[in-house]
């Protein structure tokens, strides 16, 4: 939902840093550095080091937004970078909730940590096919001027809102299973408004 808005704030905030790894880093490098740290963020959290989780999820957010940035700053994107991208992504976020989960060994967190990921399963469903008809009929991220490399059909919960659920997550982590369960109905919001989407227009 407010992805329109940061991603416009992001590109001026990271360019600077952006164009001095231009030079030397490659964006696939920067991609597979936050894979690794967003995974030891999710390690870190099934250990209960919440601190250090939570910092290593900020760190690996930075560089999920750099490695584009620096694509960009450099003219090295790639439809391949995007899409490795996309893959990293959806490896940290699977991790996390089966981290939590593991950390805090309740029956009612692994209940929500499934519902969870079974939201996001069918989430993905629900833009990523949009997204193809839209790139297909020239209304994708180039038409719509967007810093991505495939249009992201809106819905509730996004990226920005993704950022900021885990990290309540791992700041609240008694709170875990009511802040699941709420991130879980803002998913289900969007896939239904872009089911709805899909129903009037295609």
């Amino acid at each position: 939902m407010l992805d329109d808005f940061f991603r416009r704030h992001k590109e001026r905030w990271l360019r600077p840093l952006a164009a001095w790894l231009a030079g030397w880093c490659h964006p696939l490098a920067i991609t597979a550095v936050g894979l690794l740290v967003g995974l030891a963020s999710a390690f870190a959290a099934s250990r209960t080091w919440w601190s250090l989780a939570l910092s290593l999820w900020i760190g690996n957010r930075i560089l999920d937004g750099l490695d584009g940035v620096v694509a960009r700053v450099g003219s090295t994107q790639s439809e391949l970078g995007g899409y490795l991208d996309i893959v990293a992504d959806f490896v940290v976020y699977g991790a996390m909730p089966i981290a939590l989960a593991l950390a805090l060994e309740e029956r009612a967190a692994w209940l929500v940590s499934t519902v969870l990921l079974m939201s996001w399963f069918v989430n993905a469903a629900s833009w990523m096919y949009l997204a193809a008809v839209l790139e297909k009929r020239g209304a994708g991220a180039t038409a719509r001027g967007e810093f991505t490399s495939i249009t992201m059909p809106r819905g509730l919960v996004a990226g920005t809102e993704t950022v900021v659920f885990f990290a309540a997550f791992l700041l609240w982590p008694s709170a875990y299973v009511p802040l699941a369960w709420a991130m879980t109905a803002g998913v289900a919001s969007g896939i239904t408004q872009r089911v709805v989407w899909a129903v009037r227009h295609l």
